[in-house]
């Protein structure tokens, strides 16, 4: 019986009701489980808004994330790369001296924001300017990689224990 999906339309050969199964199983696309851990690490991120942040396009190779981070210093931020992911946290010392603030709106909290990013690209660099925490972002050109594979002819099926004439070359 074929199965269904919600809106029940025929399931279509290559999809299964395994929960296992996904677009990247299908026999034609190997190698490319690292983008379905990419879109699996994409799905689990935070939805927060803290900090709010912008990401500019400043060349065809070059991005610039800028975050808002008032309050912060040098010291109290960290840009870190882990496993394919820019990693910007902010953490705060708490002050030695007691305040009373009548109104707090500039937040002093510790934030972890998470960025995945693409295969390839290069953190250039990373400055705090007036609140603003900027980090470049490069992508460096990559040359093609075209290869000739050589394909041999087999005169003749060989025994599973009959050496063939590569075999003795590299015993020798």
């Amino acid at each position: 019986m074929i199965g269904t999906v919600r809106d029940q339309r025929p399931l279509l050969p290559m999809e299964k009701e395994s929960p296992l199964m996904s677009l990247f199983d299908h026999p034609l696309l190997l190698g490319f489980e690292h983008f379905e851990r990419t879109l699996e690490r994409v799905a689990k991120l935070s939805p927060e808004g803290y900090p709010p942040y912008n990401i500019e396009r400043l060349a065809a190779d070059r991005l610039r994330i800028t975050l808002a981070v008032a309050g912060f210093s040098e010291d109290e931020l960290s840009v870190q790369i882990a496993d394919g992911q820019l990693v910007v946290r902010g953490k705060q010392e708490p002050e030695m001296r007691e305040r009373i603030f009548l109104h707090r709106g500039i937040a002093g909290r510790q934030f972890q924001r998470t960025f995945v990013l693409a295969d390839g690209i290069e953190i250039g660099s990373a400055t705090l300017e007036r609140g603003l925490l900027h980090i470049e972002l490069e992508r460096p050109a990559v040359e093609p990689d075209i290869r000739t594979i050589p394909i041999r002819r087999a005169d003749r099926v060989r025994q599973p224990n009959e050496a063939s004439s590569l075999d003795i070359e590299e015993k020798a």
